[in-house]
């Protein structure tokens, strides 16, 4: 706006500000008030997209402004400028600060703004009379977004440049960026074209670290980094190409995110990280059971090959996976990979070879070594899912799964039968198409492999589910002695103790010299004894506090009260 068309002071027009809670939904030609204090809005044209600008993004706009008998007293459009404020900083009247807000890129709408939103009592002399009520016809051209991303007026971002798809970096991402670094005045402190870092680690100053993580790739944004987020009180000496920074200096920061490598934590210990190299193709990825084909080149920390597979016109090495073919940290990373994908894979000594040593393909792997593996996941096949399969399939693979998961409990590797039993049963899970001798076959597999999971979960300490397991069979069978009795353990373990003697008790009335479920009851007498010895102590203990807080109060009342005198023997 012009000269002429002078803004009250933003403290002053800022105060009371009643901002509407939504953009209003217009057709074109339709007129709704926003908020509570009297402003309209009319639709003349619709915009573009769904977006919104919001306090803080630099806007710009053509506007028409009017009294209420058409008196025009403003036009940018007629000194052919558009006009450029910030949202939502009390450098426009109220009524733009609150109207703009609901406007779309291109919108036209016209704006009634009763004075309490615009020049009030006093007006703006000669052109707006006081109390006066505005029309503004306005199009919003433009705006560019500034964000406070830390939420504490540190640092300010204004896109520049917009980003592709919607994913931002996280903290173990490497990101790729572009960036040059001055001083207000304009100075160049630092620039460079082309660093990487990891984002958790940060680099050069803070600000560049929160900035990215707040980005999409190709996105270039102007970073306003305030002291706390730069360098701070002490600021920073010249070094090398880069200037010196005085103390408490602010920061303008072009920043430019060319490119990032996904970093992900394939264990909840962090001692399995996925560094994504080149993307794959597709959703598709390996899950148990899936035959995959990889190129690998496996190497020491210090850069040591030790392993190279499906390389120099080598077929891919191919394995199944969850079968112990490769190391664990290895298997675990592949089920993460898509087609096509190229990764380097960090592993975790507990992951890999552990502390023994291990001889492969080109060198030794000393005891408690650190691998990287750099993986290309050159093609996989996938297990059947129930769904491909007909019912005579989905019963030979719930056989199938249910053998492989009776070897792994025989070597003892409790999680990885369990998981097996898991996938039987899910093969059989819905029986609604099959025929009767089909539902018998697969009633007698869902017994089995629930009992058998059942068995694993108790040796995982993961009574729970093993309850639940058991509960499963005896809804199909209720007089299974097995489930009983592994529901018994279960109920033990959790101090269910009157479940446990039910359940005892039942196996005890179907078979009554199951040496099992005898040993069984017995472990049960042993902790209800322990239990009554803890109940006794405890409240033993309990009721002797009480005694003694009372034995304590009494005598406090027998010391205020005072002596009666001694009453006369008439006998004496």
């Amino acid at each position: 706006m012009d000269e002429d068309f002078d803004m009250p002071p933003a403290e002053e027009m800022n105060e009371d500000m009643d901002l509407p809670d939504e953009s209003p939904v217009l057709k074109v030609g339709e007129e709704k008030e926003i908020g509570k204090q009297g402003l309209k809005k009319k639709l003349v044209k619709e915009g573009e997209g769904w977006d919104t600008p919001d306090n803080g993004d630099e806007v710009e706009v053509h506007y028409i402004g009017t009294l209420l008998d058409g008196t025009q007293f403003d036009s940018s459009r007629d000194r052919g400028t558009p006009f450029k404020f910030t949202l939502g900083q009390g450098q426009v009247i109220k009524g733009w600060d609150q109207g703009i807000k609901t406007m779309k890129k291109g919108e036209n709408a016209i704006f009634t703004i009763p004075p309490d939103l615009a020049y009030g009592a006093s007006g703006s002399p000669p052109t707006i009379p006081p109390n006066a009520t505005l029309q503004f016809d306005v199009e919003l051209l433009s705006w560019s977004s500034v964000k406070d991303i830390c939420k504490d007026g540190g640092i300010f971002k204004k896109i520049l440049t917009e980003g592709e798809k919607w994913e931002n970096p996280k903290d173990p991402d490497e990101v790729f960026v572009k960036y040059e670094a001055k001083l207000e005045g304009g100075a160049v402190v630092s620039k460079s074209d082309g660093v990487e870092f990891t984002v958790k680690t940060g680099f050069f100053c803070p600000a560049l670290a929160k900035a990215v993580k707040t980005m999409k790739k190709g996105e270039k944004v102007l970073l306003t980094v305030k002291p706390q987020y730069a360098f701070g009180e002490k600021g920073r000496p010249a070094c090398g190409d880069e200037g010196a920074i005085p103390p408490n200096s602010v920061l303008q920061i072009t920043l430019e995110l060319v490119s990032w490598k996904t970093v992900t934590e394939i264990t909840d210990d962090k001692k399995v990280q996925k560094k994504i190299l080149k993307e794959g193709e597709g959703y598709e990825r390996p899950n148990d059971g899936t035959v995959v084909k990889v190129k690998l080149i496996g190497k020491l920390q210090d850069g040591t090959i030790f392993l190279k597979k499906g390389h120099d016109e080598e077929e891919p090495f191919e394995f199944k996976t969850d079968d112990e073919q490769v190391i664990d940290g290895l298997d675990r990373a592949v089920m993460t990979m898509k087609k096509g994908e190229v990764a380097l894979v960090t592993i975790a000594p507990e992951y890999g070879f552990g502390s023994s040593e291990s001889k492969q393909q080109l060198a030794v792997v000393p005891p408690n070594s650190t691998l990287i593996y750099e993986v290309e996941m050159v093609s996989f096949v996938k297990e059947k899912e129930s769904w491909d399969m007909n019912t005579e399939e989905k019963i030979e693979a719930a056989g199938n799964k249910k053998e492989e998961g009776n070897v792994l409990f025989k070597a003892g590797k409790y999680a990885r039968a369990s998981k097996r039993y898991e996938k039987a049963a899910k093969f059989i899970e819905y029986d609604s198409t099959f025929g009767e001798e089909e539902k018998k076959q697969a009633k007698v597999l869902k017994i089995t492999c629930n009992l058998n999971n059942a068995a694993c979960k108790l040796k995982l300490k993961d009574y729970k589910q093993a309850e639940k397991l058991c509960t499963k069979v005896l809804e199909l069978d209720g007089g299974n002695v097995k489930a009983l009795y592994r529901r018994a353990q279960a109920y033990i373990q959790l101090a269910d103790l009157d479940l446990a003697e039910f359940d005892i008790k039942k196996a005890l009335e179907i078979e009554p010299n199951n040496r099992d479920v005898k040993l069984e009851y017995k472990v049960l007498k042993e902790k209800v004894k322990e239990y009554n010895k803890k109940d006794a102590k405890f409240y033993g203990n309990m009721f002797a506090r009480m005694s003694k807080l009372e034995q304590l109060e009494a005598n406090k009342g027998a010391a205020k009260q005072e002596p009666e005198p001694m009453s006369i023997d008439s006998k004496a």
